[in-house]
C-alpha cells in the first residue's frame, strides 16, 4: 500500500531535473508579506522530517515555523482546550476526526499526507536475531523478563496500532503485562535506545532516526489499520502564512524530505 514504484521515483526525479529552478514551485502558495510565524502541532514521529522542511522553508521565505511535537492524543486535547496553533498533523485518523467533530479544523483543508510502517526494534547490540512477526509468534518468550516499550495503547496512535497488530498475531495476551507504556512513540523509542527495554514497537521512521536501535521485525500491513497522517488547518489559525506552509507540505521539496525519512507520501485527497 505504501510502496512507490521504481518507475514513479524515476519519473519524479526526471521531472525535477527538467524543471527550471525558478519554476519548480510555481504552484506553491506564497507567504504573506507580514512574516507571521506558523505554529504546527505535529505527531512526535514527524520530528526529523518536519524540522528539515521547516528550516528549509524559513530559509527561503523568512517565515518562522514553530513546531510542538507530542503524541497526537495530547495535541488534540490541547487544541480542544484552546492552545494556539495553525496546523495539525496527527499520526492517525481518529485524533483528526476528534478535532474535526469539535468543529476546530477547516474541513476543506484536510488531507491524508503520509503513510508509515510499524516495526519491532531492539538496541543495536541485540544478538538474538530477527523476530518473525507472523500469527502465533511467541513474543513473550523473546522478551523473557524484559519489557516491551510502546506508546500508551489507549491513546497514542503507535500504541493503538501496536496493540491491534499484536492482537491480530495472537501475541497480545502474552505481552500485555510486560508493556512499558510511553507518552509518545519517541518516548517508547528512547526506552529501547537507552537499554531500559529490550524491544519496542515504533514506526519505521523512528527506527531510522536513532542509530542506537535496529529493526528486528516488521509487522504485516494487514495486522493493523492503515497508518495514515492527516494534516489540516485549524479554524483558530492566526497566521496569514498557514496556507502557504500547508501547500509546501505537499510540494516536491517536502515530499523528498518525507521520503528520505522513510515515510510514504500519499496522493493528496482532501476531505478525508
Amino acid at each position: 500500500m505504501f510502496r512507490r514504484t521504481v518507475l514513479g521515483r524515476l519519473a519524479l526525479a526526471f521531472a525535477l531535473i527538467a524543471t527550471p529552478a525558478g519554476l519548480a514551485f510555481a504552484d506553491e502558495a506564497k507567504p504573506s508579506g507580514d512574516k507571521a510565524p506558523v505554529t504546527v502541532f505535529a505527531a512526535a514521529s514527524l520530528k526529523n522530517a518536519l524540522d528539515r522542511i521547516g528550516a528549509d522553508w524559513t530559509k527561503e521565505t523568512g517565515v518562522e515555523v514553530k513546531v510542538s511535537y507530542a503524541a497526537s492524543s495530547a495535541l488534540a486535547k490541547q487544541i480542544e482546550q484552546g492552545a494556539p496553533a495553525d496546523l495539525f498533523i496527527s499520526a492517525d485518523l481518529d485524533w483528526t476526526d476528534y478535532v474535526a467533530k469539535k468543529d476546530l479544523i477547516v474541513a476543506d483543508t484536510r488531507q491524508n499526507l503520509l503513510g508509515n510502517r510499524l516495526v519491532l526494534v531492539a538496541a543495536s547490540d541485540w544478538s538474538k536475531g530477527d523476530v518473525d512477526l507472523n500469527p502465533g509468534v511467541d513474543l513473550a518468550a523473546v522478551l523473557g523478563d524484559g519489557r516491551l516499550a510502546m506508546g500508551e495503547v489507549a491513546s497514542v496512535p503507535a500504541g493503538k496500532y501496536g496493540k491491534a497488530a499484536l492482537e491480530k498475531l495472537g501475541a497480545w495476551d502474552g505481552v500485555s503485562a510486560k508493556v512499558a507504556g510511553a507518552e509518545s512513540v519517541r518516548a517508547a523509542l528512547a526506552l529501547v535506545s537507552r537499554g531500559e527495554a529490550p524491544l519496542g514497537v515504533v514506526y519505521k521512521t523512528d527506527a531510522a532516526a536513532d542509530p542506537k536501535v535496529k529493526i528486528v521485525g516488521t509487522f504485516p500491513t494487514d495486522s493493523h489499520p492503515p497508518i495514515v497522517y492527516p494534516v489540516a488547518k485549524l479554524k483558530d489559525s492566526k497566521s496569514a502564512n498557514a496556507d502557504a506552509l500547508l501547500k509546501r507540505l505537499t510540494a516536491a521539496p517536502a515530499r523528498q524530505a518525507f521520503e528520505a525519512a522513510g515515510f510514504a507520501v500519499l496522493p493528496p485527497v482532501s476531505g478525508s
